[in-house]
């Protein structure tokens, strides 16, 4: 299994309140995971948002050429939230409950009002007495959201969950947004 490459393109960014806010949407957005709070999560992400999970020996691959357990665009991924909400989404009936660790946070900002951001995860999924373990790394592309005021939020244009293991390892399926 070959390590995730992170490497900078662009400066990285050392202003630490710029980082700590960036730090601080990450660990919000995975709270709201975390609440099933799916419906505020959608609305952080940038209508042109890609949502991946590569496979596992892809994952440094051209997403339009090699496997990808999800690839959404906004569209799928609003369907994602309603079936996951529904009673019919049987995998998720009961919901699981998670709890994500997201560590070790670098952004870099290869133009003005866009960030790139790495940063290692890792989602505890427990549902009908079984645990299951996603490990791995993220790269969020995030753009400065319009109108946020001198503190900025922003959108989610790009999620990449690249797992370092196995999805059998974790229990064979994904039915959660990693």
């Amino acid at each position: 299994m070959s390590e995730p490459r992170t490497v900078l393109a662009a400066p990285p960014v050392v202003d630490p309140a710029v980082l700590c806010g960036i730090e601080q949407f990450l660990y919000r957005e995975a709270a709201l995971l975390d609440e099933w709070r799916l419906d505020e999560w959608l609305a952080l992400m940038h209508p042109d948002v890609v949502y991946r999970v590569p496979a596992e020996d892809s994952a440094e691959g051209d997403p339009h050429t090699t496997l990808q357990v999800i690839h959404d665009d906004h569209q799928l991924l609003a369907g994602r939230v309603v079936r996951l909400k529904s009673k019919h989404a049987h995998a998720e009936s009961p919901k699981s409950r998670t709890r994500r660790m997201v560590t070790n946070v670098r952004a870099e900002q290869p133009e003005p009002g866009t960030y790139v951001v790495h940063s290692n995860f890792h989602v505890l999924r427990t549902r009908l007495g079984r645990l299951d373990q996603f490990i791995g790394h993220y790269e969020h592309t995030l753009l400065v959201a319009p109108d946020t005021g001198p503190v900025p939020d922003y959108r989610i244009l790009e999620r990449v969950a690249r797992l370092d293991h196995d999805l059998v390892e974790a229990g064979g399926t994904v039915s959660i947004v990693l």
